[in-house]
């Protein structure tokens, strides 16, 4: 069967990836065409669209560049009218692909979506639409079976992704960044310029009031080294010891002692490395005077370590509350002593509740069939 897949992130790359292959083990004649990045191009997709042109991020950016916006969601329509696939998979990438679903549906196209985009903390009404135009509702965190059902919308839990992904990085023989006398603290600032901007030079300040520490930023697959080089040279303080790696952010975690991380899919993944984390968020104003009037009565936390265990596990320093000192703070507390102990307990359960693994495999089943 012809599979057309659209993933407007680095995440989405990766579970995209990780989705074709398992596809491919029950369609060896699978054909596949895509929006998506790197991994996804290596595990067989002809790449359309890479995801490093379409980060658009928050309300603010997403007007200015509305034009581009659209002219991508018309490109979609026409590539796949060309490809005419038999199945259409949509991988969380909500701004898109929501539109693309609508547009679909009329057309008869068979239409999946995989990791679902957070409506239960943004847009309630959005479960409308998917009702509408979703033939396959395929969920990867816990509760969002619940959610959906309260609308009369059946959805799958088929587990999450990263489960695979981290034990398969678990199992590797190499340990890069191991070492036994230079404990390792890693800084994930984000995969778009404009948050990597805004936090990374909040990250080396407070990293500088622990200089006993080795520090590592984990580059974002879509950016430069250059683009750190520069934001590391502008910085006012910085650590001493400091090195940027890319295409290493699995090796880091698995020797990490500690992380500052920027709020995303990345604190569920330092999460389930079983890394004690700081969490980080500071947006545009009017970006974040819009989000929190959306979700304030919905949701009580912005990590997804939180938001899973429902409950304040890691610290969440957001906007104003994101500054050198408080996260200096913050990271000190989980660096050693009883706020280190108690989230690492509290990590180990987090891995519990998000199942077994096997998440791409179930998947691959569902939309195969």
């Amino acid at each position: 069967m012809r599979y057309y897949l659209i993933a407007g992130e680095a995440s989405g790359d990766l579970h995209g990836a990780n989705l074709i292959r398992a596809i491919r083990e029950q369609d060896p004649e699978a054909e596949f065409r895509a929006w998506g990045g790197d991994l996804m191009a290596e595990a067989g997709a002809d790449i359309v669209k890479h995801y490093r042109d379409l980060a658009f991020m928050g309300f603010v950016d997403v007007v200015k560049n509305l034009g581009t916006i659209l002219g991508n969601l018309k490109f979609c329509k026409r590539d796949i009218t060309a490809f005419q696939p038999d199945r259409l998979v949509l991988i969380d990438y909500p701004g898109i692909n929501l539109r693309v679903a609508r547009w679909a549906r009329p057309a008869g196209y068979d239409i999946t979506y995989y990791i679902t985009p957070q409506i239960w903390a943004w847009h309630t009404s959005r479960v409308h639409q998917i009702k509408a135009n979703v033939d396959r509702l395929l969920v990867i965190l816990p509760f969002e079976e619940a959610f959906f059902a309260r609308y009369d919308v059946k959805a799958n839990f088929v587990g999450h992704p990263l489960l695979d992904v981290v034990r398969e990085a678990e199992s590797a023989t190499e340990r890069p960044f191991a070492t036994t006398d230079e404990p390792i603290v890693a800084l994930l600032p984000g995969s778009r310029r404009q948050e990597i901007t805004v936090g990374l030079s909040i990250m080396l300040a407070a990293a500088a009031r622990h200089p006993e520490y080795r520090y590592v930023i984990a580059g974002a697959p879509a950016q430069d080294r250059s683009f750190y080089e520069e934001l590391i040279a502008a910085a006012a303080t910085r650590p001493p010891r400091l090195e940027v790696v890319h295409g290493q952010t699995y090796d880091l975690l698995l020797s990490a002692h500690a992380a500052m991380v920027t709020s995303g899919t990345a604190t569920l993944e330092t999460a389930l490395f079983g890394v004690p984390q700081v969490v980080c968020y500071r947006g545009n104003w009017l970006n974040y005077q819009i989000a929190k009037r959306l979700v304030a009565t919905r949701i009580k936390y912005i990590s997804l370590v939180n938001l899973v265990m429902d409950a304040p596990v890691v610290p969440e320093l957001i906007q104003e509350a994101f500054n050198p000192e408080n996260l200096a703070t913050h990271l000190e507390e989980i660096l050693g002593g009883p706020v280190r102990k108690k989230q690492l307990a509290e990590l180990r359960l987090l891995r519990e509740k998000l199942g077994d693994g096997g998440a791409a495999q179930r998947a691959a089943a569902a939309i195969v069939t």
